[in-house]
């Protein structure tokens, strides 16, 4: 995480020096860099299983917010040398000319060299006209010399970040498997309640819509403890988003086939982790209708967050789970490399070809996703 942390503070030391003025991305890479210091320390302090795993959940996202920070810091380097190259490049012939006249101008050249046909009143004119040149010549090579020079350093800094920006998901990609077997082995989290899986198969084989599925998770349920979360009044509006990623659908907006929903649906990258925005209860987990994996959280009483795309997930029904708790990963739980190292490019697509939906229903009514998160869903 090392590596990771001091080749972001190269680059964006290296964009500084450049004249890139301190960005939203540079506060990022910033941000990422102390998680990642703070993440890497959490990590060799750990001790129990639960402290392990928390450990590892925390070093995961602060390994996708550094990348991400990495990546705009790719972003902007290449931004910056594609305008280089193109300005170079439409100044082929003006710099051809730039060389020509400097290298016309040679001390060591004789005297005569430079005498004009019209005579002496001819020669001190061309004298004048050439002195009054020869700043701005020498002014246009400056600049030039300085292009060319900033040039190569964006090329070394973008060597430097890709070399880096491997390195750094061969290592996130090793803290997802470790997670994976963390959780595997995990056994520690309290439970609320105790799933009938009678009463389960018939809610599932009953229900033709998420609502009618939702609304019968009150009586598939034994031996409830009748835990409740705290309160998130305070807290709705600001919630963190489970998963780093671009919206790619709000609620209402149709698909490709003219469908709509009521939840949002978020773009992320392959391997993404997914973790509660609160303390909560699993209440379902497992593949639902035709929404794929479906991890279902009771985040208060009457209040359920429905998550549709996951990969691989973790824990079971009834378990009590705290703010930031891993739920699973997105695509094929991470364990292949990320194909969109070197894509500089942005929104979603083929650099974010996972999606994860995310539905609020309150007394089982749909509610706005959008009104519950805070702004930073962008990763």
């Amino acid at each position: 995480m090392t590596r990771l942390t001091a080749v972001i503070t190269a680059i964006w030391c290296g964009l500084a020096s450049l004249g890139f003025a301190q960005s939203d991305a540079g506060r990022l890479a910033e941000a990422a860099k102390s998680q990642l210091d703070a993440a890497s320390l959490k990590l060799d302090a750990a001790d129990s299983a639960r402290d392990r795993v928390q450990a590892l959940t925390d070093a995961i996202v602060a390994y996708e917010r550094g990348l991400e920070a990495l990546r705009e810091g790719l972003r902007a380097v290449s931004l910056r040398q594609d305008q280089l190259e193109r300005s170079l490049n439409a100044r082929n012939a003006d710099i051809a000319a730039l060389l020509a006249a400097l290298q016309s101008i040679q001390p060591d050249r004789l005297p005569t060299a430079f005498l004009h046909p019209e005579g002496p009143v001819g020669t001190a004119r061309a004298s004048v006209l050439l002195s009054s040149l020869t700043p701005a010549l020498n002014s246009s090579a400056m600049a030039l010399r300085q292009d060319v020079d900033d040039l190569k350093t964006l090329r070394l800094l973008q060597e430097q970040a890709v070399a880096q920006l491997e390195t750094g998901l061969r290592d996130l990609q090793t803290a997802r498997l470790t997670l994976n077997q963390a959780m595997a082995n995990r056994t520690d989290l309290p439970t609320r309640f105790t799933e009938d899986p009678v009463k389960l198969g018939v809610l599932i084989a009953s229900s033709e819509t998420l609502g009618a599925f939702s609304g019968g998770l009150s009586q598939i349920t034994a031996d409830d403890t009748g835990w409740s979360p705290p309160d998130l009044s305070a807290q709705k509006g600001a919630l963190d988003w489970p998963a780093r990623g671009v919206i790619l659908r709000k609620p209402g907006e149709a698909d490709a086939a003219g469908i709509t929903r009521p939840g949002v649906l978020l773009a992320t990258r392959e391997g993404a982790i997914v973790t509660s925005p609160s303390a909560a209860t699993i209440r379902y987990k497992g593949p639902l209708l035709d929404l794929g994996e479906v991890m279902i959280l009771e985040l208060r009483p009457d209040l359920l967050m429905v998550l549709s795309g996951l990969g691989v997930s973790y824990g079971a029904a009834g378990q009590i789970i705290t703010p930031g708790t891993a739920l699973g990963l997105m695509g094929d739980a991470g364990l292949t490399s990320d194909t969109a190292v070197l894509d500089q490019r942005e929104g979603a697509g083929t650099v974010r070809p996972e999606t994860l939906y995310i539905e609020i229903r309150d007394q089982n009514v749909p509610q706005d996703p959008m009104e519950w998160f805070g702004t930073g869903e962008d990763g």
